[in-house]
C-alpha cells in the first residue's frame, strides 16, 4: 500500500537539493517527533549513506537499487518499499522520477 497522505505535519519549507538537483526533498515531522522526508530523484545513479536505519517507500515510479556489501540489484516500485542499514549506504537506479518516503528510524 502507497502512503498518499500524511496528515498532521510540520513540513520543511526549504528543500534539501542533492546531486545537483538529481534528488530533491522535504523534510516532515509527526506531532509524535517522529522523522520523514518526501522527496524526489530524478534519473540517475546515486550513492546515499546513512547514519540511522531507514525505509525507503515508493510513492510513485520505480527504482533499482543495491545495499553496501551486496552484489544485486533489486526493484522497487509503487506501492513497494525497502530497508538500509544505518551506519551503511545504498546505490539507486532511477530511469524515470522515483518520488518517495523515507522513513527514519
Amino acid at each position: 500500500m502507497t502512503t498518499e497522505k500524511i496528515d498532521n505535519v510540520s513540513v520543511s519549507t526549504q528543500a534539501s537539493v542533492y546531486f545537483d538537483g538529481k534528488c530533491i526533498s522535504h523534510g516532515i515531522l509527526l506531532a509524535d517527533g517522529t522523522k520523514k522526508s518526501v522527496g524526489v530523484i530524478l534519473p540517475a545513479t546515486l550513492t546515499f549513506n546513512t547514519g540511522a536505519p531507514e525505509i525507503m517507500e515508493c510513492v510513485a515510479g520505480s527504482c533499482e537499487y543495491k545495499l553496501a556489501g551486496t552484489d544485486q540489484w533489486r526493484t522497487s516500485s509503487a506501492g513497494e518499499q525497502f530497508g538500509v542499514p544505518g551506519n551503511s549506504s545504498f546505490e539507486i537506479r532511477v530511469a524515470a522520477p522515483y518520488h518517495y518516503i523515507c522513513h527514519f528510524a
